[in-house]
């Protein structure tokens, strides 16, 4: 009985927040610029939103952190919506579970927030190749993203000609929630500066919102020259500052009259491996958001709510010593609400500013949900990715050719390729220097199936003395890391350059592609090969571990992997992804494994270690809180 009534007090809810959505006759929202304001349904109206990505959490979560996001005082949700996404290969869309987009606008109504929309089609968002689809790189090697190019171009009308009637029902002028559409991201920031290509899609876009919705750029103050498109609202992206005003005059500049608009206001910042998590202080947040509000400003936090870069979509920046920085897993951000959708001291801090200025939603902040650990558990080796019979298993291609080839070459997105030649003989040079020229990203070097080093893109460490005593077979397992999201376009992956060993190149190779994307194929193995562990995986890398758990108590709540004590690698749970760990590098050491994979009973976890000899048992632990500021 108190399950039916809760149910009841769910649904009376919902429906009683999306009538205060609904229009008396008609629907519209404008700009207004000649009094600096938006209007809705021809009505004044000022949105405070958030970011909130829901390719980034399981659609079981969506509603309780847009609710979270009403309670704080927010009218208005923002969301990228991802290419990549919903069509990993080309001609294959996925609009279902997490990629369901039109069901989180549905929720969204329900829960009384606007939308709004930024299709791009590149995004940045800190994923992997910005946002863009993989297959771009090998169907075109030449393309030039983010230009007039003409395949590019027409790559994107097809896409949106499958996404936008998707959209179009649920703009502000059919009825819908979905206010404001962008056109590109941060446009002003990338160096070709292509007006035709900005003009171009602005028509194309257009052509599905034309006016149920409005249209916009954003960019930071200082890019505005490229980024803004005539006829278009412009708006601007920064962070915590004691004068935003001396921002909104920049904007003046080029936009005279309308209304002001922060689009990516920063409570948090992102985090790429072997540096500290980004931490900024709720303080100056705080304080700039009650300036821009009492100036009139509409602003959208970026991000409320990160969430997770599950699986392999994780992007990476080109900073560093080798000019390249891969993001960590988790997408936390040091947001509002957490990597698990839990209210923080500064959720609370904002959402007192946001009330002096919105009206009281009366939503209850729905409160905190427990988090729960499990017993250790002992897993099973079952051999190398190096060994035959993993090979044989799982190796979805093997290719020949005289040079390397690249992953978008060998039409792979994510995993491992395996590299193999033959080490030159005629030589009593002992140690002899490998070295690879242009390798992205990280290569596990083996000889005759002994694991010998590592090679690093991004600490620029290209080469590794090896000895003669070790054998013949040169083999070189290179991982993708993620590519870069932002400014470098086209980051392809694989062994570019050259390999040589004492300066002589390398020739005749054999490439086999691990994705490691169909976990059905790992678990066919598993079942295959059970209990072998044979020589390779003693002293080879890439080694595979599984093993069953059990979960006896309901309900089932929210935990967190804690690998400590391994190296390097990716984690399954019930053939669920959950992405990257590299707790030695740092600074995320836990993995957020979310309620909605787990089931009462049996459970697979499946892990790959791609460096570290684990020793003795191998055993991985659970917690009930998050470690992501290092293991120190």
């Amino acid at each position: 009985m108190l399950q039916l009534t809760y149910s009841f007090l769910l649904l009376l809810t919902v429906v009683t927040f999306g009538k205060t959505m609904a229009c008396n006759e008609t629907c519209s929202f404008t700009v207004d610029y000649e009094n600096d304001r938006f209007l809705l349904d021809g009505k004044p109206f000022r949105f405070v939103s958030g970011s909130f990505h829901y390719f980034r959490a399981l659609p079981g979560s969506w509603r309780h952190i847009l609710r979270s996001m009403r309670a704080a005082g927010l009218n208005a949700v923002m969301t990228y919506i991802e290419w990549s996404t919903h069509e990993p290969r080309e001609g294959e869309y996925n609009w279902d579970g997490i990629a369901n987009l039109e069901q989180f606008i549905r929720i969204a109504e329900e829960e009384n927030l606007f939308v709004i929309l930024r299709p791009g089609p590149y995004i940045c968002a800190e994923r992997d190749m910005g946002g863009f689809p993989y297959w771009l790189l090998t169907k075109y090697p030449n393309i030039k993203l983010r230009t007039a190019d003409a395949d590019y171009l027409r790559e994107v009308e097809k896409w949106y000609g499958v996404l936008m009637p998707r959209i179009q029902k649920h703009l502000r002028g059919q009825g819908g929630p979905v206010i404001m559409v962008s056109i590109e991201n941060e446009y002003g920031s990338f160096s070709a500066c292509d007006r035709r290509y900005l003009a171009y899609l602005k028509n194309l876009t257009e052509r599905y919102v034309q006016n149920d919705a409005v249209l916009f750029t954003n960019d930071g103050p200082a890019q505005l020259h490229c980024g803004r498109i005539p006829g278009v609202l412009a708006t601007l992206d920064f962070g915590s500052t004691e004068n935003p005003e001396h921002y909104w005059q920049m904007l003046r500049k080029y936009q005279p009259k309308g209304p002001l608009v922060n689009a990516e206001f920063y409570p948090g910042w992102l985090t790429h491996w072997m540096e500290p998590m980004a931490r900024v202080p709720v303080g100056p947040v705080a304080n700039t958001l009650r300036a821009m509000l009492s100036s009139g400003a509409n602003v959208n936090f970026y991000m409320f709510f990160g969430g997770t870069n599950f699986a392999f979509t994780a992007g990476a920046n080109d900073g560093g010593p080798g000019k390249f920085q891969a993001d960590i897993t988790s997408y936390d951000y040091d947001a509002p609400l957490d990597e698990a959708g839990d209210p923080t001291t500064k959720y609370y801090a904002l959402k007192s500013v946001i009330q002096e200025f919105l009206p009281d939603p009366d939503v209850p902040v729905p409160a905190k949900l427990p988090k729960m650990t499990l017993p250790p558990v002992k897993l099973n080796r079952y051999g190398s990715l190096m060994s035959s019979e993993a090979r044989q298993a799982l190796g979805q291609y093997t290719r020949s050719s005289e040079k390397t080839l690249s992953f978008e070459a060998l039409n792979q997105h994510s995993g491992l390729v395996l590299y193999e030649s033959t080490i030159p003989s005629g030589t009593n040079r002992d140690p002899l220097l490998l070295q690879i020229k242009n390798l992205r990203d990280r290569a596990y070097v083996h000889v005759d199936n002994k694991f010998v080093g590592v090679l690093s893109r991004e600490n620029a460490i290209d080469s590794l003395p090896i000895t003669l005593e070790l054998g013949k077979r040169l083999q070189l397992l290179v991982e993708n890391q993620g590519r870069i999201n932002y400014n470098v376009a086209n980051d392809f992956k694989g062994i570019l350059g050259s390999v040589t060993i004492d300066g002589n190149e390398i020739l005749n190779w054999t490439m086999t592609g691990f994705p490691l994307d169909n976990y059905s194929l790992l678990q066919s193995y598993i079942d295959r090969y059970s209990g072998y562990d044979g020589e390779t995986s003693r002293n080879a890398a890439a080694r595979i571990f599984q093993a069953k758990f059990t979960i006896q108590s309901r309900p089932i709540y929210d935990t967190y992997i804690y690998p400590s004590d391994w190296g390097k690698g990716i984690i399954f749970i019930n053939g669920f992804n959950l992405g990257r760990y590299w707790p030695r590098a740092g600074p995320q050491v836990t993995l957020y494994v979310p309620r909605h994979i787990l089931r009462e009973g049996s459970n697979t976890i499946l892990i790959i270690e791609y460096q570290k000899d684990v020793q003795g048992d191998a055993v991985i632990t659970f917690s009930d809180e998050p470690k992501l500021d290092g293991l120190l």
